[in-house]
């Protein structure tokens, strides 16, 4: 293995000098000569049977070299980041300041490696650590609600003869024009108004009109060649009807439950209301914890890591020139970055296993937020390599729920909150393959980075892509000799 020193440039960069010997290098000559003799055609020489000797004689030690070295670079800096325990999150950039002798393949390689590192950080006290939720309001309001809910999935359109209003369902034709051309236009859209599913602008402009009355106003468009673009609208009200919701009486009980009185129903009701009180709290407890976390300790942020981050991601929206937007991108790449340092090193001093069956459970609940197939989601991950990014995702999930039951937590009345069931112990955080099939770690609800896309077959990784993926980027001197495929193709 070749031999590395490690100097610290910044709290989040480091250089790696790498001394390569001949002995250490000779397994990538080896290979550059197969890749080599595959690639060019001499003639006499059938493909890949191309001896060293012709190969010297015909293309050059040079670039035999430059092979070799450009083959096993990545395997050297790999080597180096697990010998100095270095958590890499940025891509490597290479200075081959040495390379070996043309003649003879003498003499060290050296290389100078800079990266961008995980930082170190220490863990503030939990014990001081007090989180304040919003306390359950389960009251009739409530619960009258969430009833109000149910009826309206039984409930009826009716046609009325009034000005709509917020809530009503709207029968709209729609059509879009920019500098008075025609460039989009659909009939008998059906819209609840209030709902924002379809143009911004879209409520302010049809409330108070009545069937057969129309308005035009502007919005972008987010559809079709021309999402993004400003266009006036011109909608017509073709119709416009309420809900009308079925009495919440045992009748109603028996259709939309499994109860056969509204007495029953109203009981269970108010069990999910509960429910998905402590639901909320225990989501909003993780938020402020790791807020709180935050403000105890300063994590560096490496600014080169960001500003790629921020540039691919404008760049993508096409708002390269938003200054304002930039800003806006700029600071919660910086937050997130900072969390994911936080959350890993919790996860990394706790031990935090990943069993197979956390990761499968993740993996079905992923798919199902962005509409695919399980299989199809693990594929699309596969393709673009952001499995491993998955499985640091479970992790971090598991480090906050174990965080989170090491704080206080009370409600806005003072009221101690129980969130056991979004709390990780050690032990259980610790757990492998086979014991976390037989007795599941507790999950909290799971987070998710903000804007995050769905994966696709082409998608690029997140900014915090796995250290194995990037690969170092070595340039020779301009005064070497071309790359092996190019001096190949002059040979033929």
């Amino acid at each position: 293995m070749a031999n590395s020193t490690v100097e610290k440039l910044t709290p989040t960069r480091v250089k790696l000098s790498i001394t390569v010997t001949p002995d250490d290098l000779k397994p990538s000559i080896a290979h550059a000569y197969e890749h080599i003799a595959q690639d060019v055609q001499i003639p006499g020489f059938r493909k890949g049977k191309v001896p060293a000797p012709i190969i010297d004689q015909r293309i050059g030690r040079g670039a035999v070299i430059e092979h070799a070295v450009n083959e096993g670079l990545d395997k050297f800096f790999r080597d180096a980041t697990v010998e100095h325990k270095l958590r890499v999150v940025g891509r490597p950039a290479a200075d081959i300041t040495q390379w070996p002798n043309e003649k003879d393949f003498s003499g060290d390689l050296l290389v100078d490696i800079e990266v961008d590192v995980r930082p170190d950080i220490d863990l503030p006290a939990y014990d001081d650590i007090t989180v304040t939720v919003d306390a359950i309001e389960a009251d009739e309001a409530a619960l009258d609600a969430e009833l109000d809910n149910m009826r309206a999935r039984f409930g009826t359109l009716v046609p009325v003869d009034r000005p709509a209003a917020k809530g009503d369902f709207v029968e709209l034709d729609l059509v879009a024009t920019i500098d008075g051309a025609e460039i989009d236009r659909a009939e008998g859209v059906s819209y609840e108004i209030g709902s924002g599913e379809l143009l911004e602008g879209i409520d302010d402009a049809i409330e108070s009109l009545t069937a057969g009355e129309d308005t035009t106003f502007r919005s972008a468009l987010v559809g079709g060649d021309h999402a993004g673009s400003e266009a006036e609208v011109s909608v017509t009200v073709k119709a416009v009807k309420e809900r009308e919701l079925p009495e919440a009486d045992d009748d109603f009980a028996q259709i939309a439950s499994e109860f056969d009185t509204i007495a029953e129903l109203r009981e269970s009701l108010a069990e999910r209301v509960a429910q998905q009180g402590v639901f909320t709290q225990g989501s909003a407890a993780r938020d402020k914890l790791v807020e709180a976390l935050l403000e105890k300790i300063e994590i560096p942020v490496p600014p080169q890591l960001i500003e790629d981050e921020v540039h691919n991601h404008l760049e993508g929206e096409g708002r390269l020139e938003d200054d304002v937007h930039r800003a806006e991108v700029t600071e919660a790449s910086e937050k997130q970055f900072r969390t994911q340092v936080l959350l890993d090193t919790i996860a990394e001093q706790a031990d935090v296993q990943v069993s197979q069956e956390e990761l499968s459970q993740y993996l079905i609940q992923s798919a199902a937020q962005y509409g695919m197939a399980p299989q199809e989601f693990v594929e699309a991950l596969q393709s673009s390599n952001q499995l491993p990014a998955l499985v640091g995702e479970v992790a971090r999930n598991k480090a906050l729920a174990i965080a989170l039951g090491k704080v206080k937590v009370v409600d806005s009345n003072g009221k101690a909150v129980d969130l056991s069931d979004f709390i990780v112990t050690d032990d259980e955080a610790a757990e492998g393959e086979g014991e976390a099939e037989e007795k599941p770690a507790k999950k909290a609800p799971a987070k998710k980075a903000p804007a995050k896309k769905a994966p696709a077959k082409k998608a690029d990784a997140d900014a915090a892509e796995e250290p194995a993926e990037k690969k170092p980027a070595a340039k020779k001197p301009a005064a070497k000799k071309a790359p092996a495929k190019k001096a190949a193709d002059k040979a033929e």
